[in-house]
């Protein structure tokens, strides 16, 4: 099964990367495309489009100025080592052994306004750019209609390559939003985690993203090849409830007051 992942807006290009390998973004040539779009941005007009401070649009403006290709180790980052949020914090990926490493490499997808679809180890440059940012492009009003089908094609010959026709969606609706499922020559399965609070099961957007990496390492791990192996996922307290799941819902119940 192919599993897809959010980025993260975190990013850390400081700690020591366990691994040496390393491979280029399959769809460069589009995010040089972006990335002259995005050259033309003041920082104020960064700080109005992503509605971040005048510091951090000012960072990402000369990210922006100071982006080049090619990408080499010393000037870029494998992207699994790269994002540093909640996700990561469950993926753990500094810890995930070589062979295990080379597992996600054909198995694990990160969606990127930027890149529009990362593997563990294509190298990337600092950036931000969220998938539901309203930049204006050639292709459209924003980064949807700039990355269209594209990144539903390269999912595709992804799910031919690693030999079935599985997809588990572990991407938040914003991201997810980018694949055309339509067009998608697969089954999608959406995992959603919901912990016990004030006396009902609902969905804790820290913990649930926690999970989704937490879920991503554990099909890495176990080599995970179909949903009922999926329904065994265990891990940090969770279990699978039949009863809340559908065919391609499945829903994982953690109950933090016990």
């Amino acid at each position: 099964m192919l599993v897809v992942v959010s980025p993260a807006k975190n990013l850390d290009f400081e700690s020591e990367i366990p691994v040496s390998t390393f491979t280029q973004p399959s769809m460069l040539e589009d995010t040089e495309r972006l990335m002259k779009v995005c050259r033309t941005l003041s920082p104020a007009d960064l700080s109005s489009l992503m509605k971040i401070s005048d510091k951090l649009a000012t960072l990402n403006a000369n990210r922006f100025a100071e982006f080049s290709t090619p990408f080499t180790k010393d000037n870029a980052r494998q992207a699994m080592y790269a994002f540093n949020g909640d996700v990561y914090t469950g993926l753990d990926a500094y810890t995930l052994d070589d062979k295990t490493v080379d597992y996600a490499q054909d198995h694990l997808r990160i969606l990127s306004g930027l890149y529009g679809l990362l593997r563990p180890l294509d190298l990337m440059q600092a950036y931000r750019l969220e998938m539901g940012t309203k930049l204006a492009n050639s292709e459209g009003k924003d980064l949807y209609a700039f990355w269209g089908e594209r990144i539903t094609e390269v999912l595709n010959d992804a799910l031919s390559a690693q030999g079935d026709n599985v997809l588990i969606n572990l991407a938040s609706n914003e991201y997810f939003k980018a694949v055309k499922k339509k067009q998608l020559d697969g089954m999608v399965i959406t995992p959603h985690f919901k912990d016990y609070k004030n006396g009902q099961y609902k969905i804790i957007s820290f913990f649930a993203k926690k999970a989704r990496g937490l879920m991503a390492r554990y099909i890495m791990e176990n080599r995970v090849t179909d949903v009922e192996g999926l329904k065994a996922f265990d891990v940090d307290g969770y279990q699978y409830s039949e009863e809340q799941s559908s065919s391609t819902e499945l829903v994982f119940l953690r109950n933090q007051e016990a």
